[in-house]
């Protein structure tokens, strides 16, 4: 993109500011910033200048699970159906890897934190292991697409290479970097962190399928013939990944997507529950439940709000491309962001100062017309690492991995 071009891209979205430092910059700079110009979606600003930010809720109510019970009761069969697809090569997966391991004190991606005890055992390897498990019972590799971000792209590629990917075929495993949204003030203009850079952050976890698209994959996924995706989440080192029973169960139920559920082990545990919102399938987030909806009761007297998910997902990718045909969601969300003033100075804000937009995939579980929410047992699933120590902890993750016969 030239100059005249990204000055008429930004006229029309009323961001000439963009261009405010450009005979400033250095010939490497103007490229850079012409470059995010083309690359930067100025579109998703509209949604800051509807009088509602919030994206209000519907009308909640339960959304039953295929339960433990159910699920051992039909395993063979399941488990059939889901080899079948596998070996079909009609499966792939997707791991959610943008992020960074700050809160864990690294300074590296945080799939490259080791875990281990006696030995290194790191995050990015306790998943491939996982998915290796797979691979050896059905005789088939899944390809695995892997979602960097600007800040960990260049390290999380060398990481695996250098450990050649921890026994995964190579040819295997594609990557693909998060397309990041601009930030903005209050008016929706975007704000600047640099003279030669607008000020972006990731599109939300819900943006992963159009990264996948837009990095030309969706392409490959059809020339492949892989019909489901199953997505999963960098921090939990206990998750499996194309689980064939899993896969089965949401093939023979004819649901769009299928969602792996843990039950919850407080009423007011923070993790977000599978439900229905005006009819259709939909996650309410811990903060919105009700103390009567955490009080509900089921015909069998459990309680109705009880299947907490854990960002593994697998979604058909017809629907995920009828989906996306239409408008999807944009969550405002209003944060911290710094940014250069009127004199070219750096202001780190102390308060709020902007919006950040997101789209999540509780939105994209919405916009579908069927969810089977897929009971697993939770010590043998559900290990997330978001802290150093406490719940969810590196800590925590290292007790269960080691009742689970891991070495570590």
């Amino acid at each position: 993109m030239n100059y005249q071009e990204a000055y008429a891209k930004l006229e029309v979205a009323d961001q000439l500011h963009v261009l405010k430092y450009y005979e400033e910059l250095s010939e490497c700079e103007k490229e850079a910033l012409l470059t995010q110009v083309e690359a930067t979606d100025f579109s998703v600003i509209e949604a800051c200048k509807k009088e509602n930010i919030a994206v209000e809720k519907g009308v909640i109510s339960p959304l039953a699970a295929m339960e433990l019970t159910e699920i051992a009761a039909k395993k063979e069969f399941f488990e059939e159906i889901g080899v079948k697809a596998i070996q079909n090569g009609k499966v792939g997966a997707v791991l959610l890897a943008g992020g960074m391991g700050t809160r864990l004190g690294s300074d590296d991606p945080k799939g490259m934190y080791n875990i281990g005890l006696t030995k290194e055992v790191f995050i990015f390897q306790r998943l491939i292991e996982n998915l290796m498990d797979v691979v050896r019972a059905t005789s088939t590799y899944i390809h695995l697409f892997i979602m960097t971000s600007d800040k960990n792209d260049e390290a999380t590629r060398k990481f695996l290479a250098e450990k050649n990917y921890f026994g995964y075929n190579p040819e295997f495993i594609h990557f693909f970097m998060q397309e990041m949204a601009p930030a903005t003030d209050y008016e929706g203009h975007v704000y600047m962190e640099s003279k030669s850079q607008i000020s972006t952050s990731p599109n939300g976890n819900g943006g992963w399928f159009v990264s996948l698209k837009v990095a030309g994959l969706l392409d490959f996924i059809h020339a492949e013939g892989i019909e489901w995706i199953n997505i999963f989440a960098v921090d939990n080192v206990l998750q499996r990944i194309a689980d064939p029973v899993f896969v089965g169960a949401t093939i023979d139920a004819k649901a769009s997507v299928g969602s792996k559920v843990v039950r919850k082990n407080a009423p007011d545990e923070k993790v977000g529950v599978m439900c229905l919102e005006d009819g259709k399938p939909s996650i309410v987030e811990y903060y919105e439940l009700t103390d009567e909806m955490m009080n509900a009761k089921d015909e069998k007297g459990d309680p109705a709000y009880n299947f907490g998910v854990i960002l593994n997902y697998l979604f058909s990718v017809n629907a995920l491309e009828n989906m996306f045909a239409g408008d999807m969601p944009v969550h405002v969300v209003e944060k911290k962001i710094p940014y250069i003033n009127e004199a070219g100075e750096l202001v780190k804000p102390e308060t709020p100062n902007g919006y950040k937009f997101e789209g999540l995939v509780l939105d994209m579980i919405h916009q579908l017309d069927t969810c089977l929410p897929f009971e697993v047992v939770r010590n043998k699933e559900f290990a997330p690492i978001k802290n150093k120590t406490g719940v969810d902890s590196v800590e925590s993750a290292r007790a269960l991995c080691l009742e689970n016969g891991i070495e570590l």
